[in-house]
């Protein structure tokens, strides 16, 4: 039995090490960018996100503090939570303020930095990211290999390497594009857990509506 759980153990996902570790000590970022019309069709539309009004692309998911294997997440910290307003003013890049509060929530309180700082960091590191524009003129539904978003990402931004970005895929889709970052949001290996691609050869590409 002793073994049979721990065979199944190595098959379970890595998660974070455990919620509530000491905030400002991580190795690196993960920029994690969806795509806006993906996440719509498969669950924003359905709620009735503000974000699926709006003709987003990419838009950020999370600016992750990360281990070289897993993740912090609900750190305690001394930092005042985000007003509404403060939120509310990241919805041109997190696509609503709801999505930038949660974010804070769960990850920001782990970078060690207050509420604006860790909001502007996040603004910058997108900033730093060129999205394929090719991907922004589609004009419908497409299905590609999940291997070509992260070939447009790697054009986009000469210097990347492959092992910089990864694409992830939900329920047949297109997910998310994860880009590593240094804590000085320089470009840097994934680790092993951040590294493994999405492989499939017919993801959907829903395009802006």
């Amino acid at each position: 039995m002793r073994h049979l759980l721990v065979i199944l153990l190595g098959l379970l996902p890595l998660a974070a090490r455990a919620d509530g570790e000491r905030a400002g000590e991580f190795d690196y970022y993960v920029l994690a960018l969806s795509w806006s019309p993906n996440w719509c069709a498969l669950e924003g539309a359905a709620r009735g996100s503000e974000q699926c009004d709006e003709a987003f692309g990419w838009v950020v998911h999370g600016l992750w503090p990360q281990y070289e294997d897993g993740w912090p997440a609900y750190c305690p910290t001394v930092e005042r939570n985000p007003s509404r307003a403060l939120t509310g003013a990241q919805a041109d890049i997190f696509g609503a303020g709801g999505a930038a509060w949660y974010q804070w929530k769960k990850h920001g309180v782990c970078s060690g930095l207050s509420a604006e700082t860790y909001y502007r960091l996040a603004r910058e590191a997108y900033g730093r990211v060129t999205r394929p524009e090719v991907l922004r003129k589609l004009d419908r539904t497409v299905t590609l290999p999940a291997a070509v978003i992260e070939d447009a990402f790697l054009q986009a931004n000469p210097g990347w390497e492959a092992d910089m970005v990864t694409i992830t895929c939900q329920s047949g889709h297109i997910q998310e594009a994860r880009i590593c970052l240094t804590r000085a949001l320089e470009p840097r290996a994934c680790g092993a857990d951040v590294v493994r691609d999405c492989t499939l050869e017919r993801a959907l590409f829903e395009p802006i509506r």
